[in-house]
């Protein structure tokens, strides 16, 4: 008797999983849509963005590290070459930008 509620424990986890990988395809999908983040968007000015860590002015962010880049970010959303940004929503940022909100991952 213990074969209909396997069966059935089976069904639920295998539409659950597929449910978590339509899922993280579409956000994947969705993040490859977003406009990227020009670094003379208000915000991004405002921060100090560059889409290339390389180009940070050091006498401006002299916190700024030669490691941080929005990869390595707390804010950054993804692991793509760009991906969302919580800080700047509707776009997307560059793997190897940076702005001084920078928080390094936990």
């Amino acid at each position: 008797m213990s074969q209909p509620c396997s069966s059935t424990a089976r069904r639920q986890f295998l539409q659950l999983a597929v449910g978590v990988a339509a899922a993280a395809i579409a956000g994947q999908a969705a993040a490859d849509e977003l406009p990227p983040l020009s670094e003379s968007d208000p915000t991004a000015s405002a921060l100090g963005y560059k889409d290339d860590a390389t180009k940070v002015d050091a006498a401006k962010f002299p916190q700024h590290k030669a490691n941080q880049v929005c990869l390595n970010c707390n804010f950054y959303q993804g692991t793509a070459a760009r991906a969302p940004c919580t800080l700047f929503p509707g776009k997307s940022v560059n793997a190897k930008g940076w702005c001084s909100a920078y928080a390094a991952k936990p």
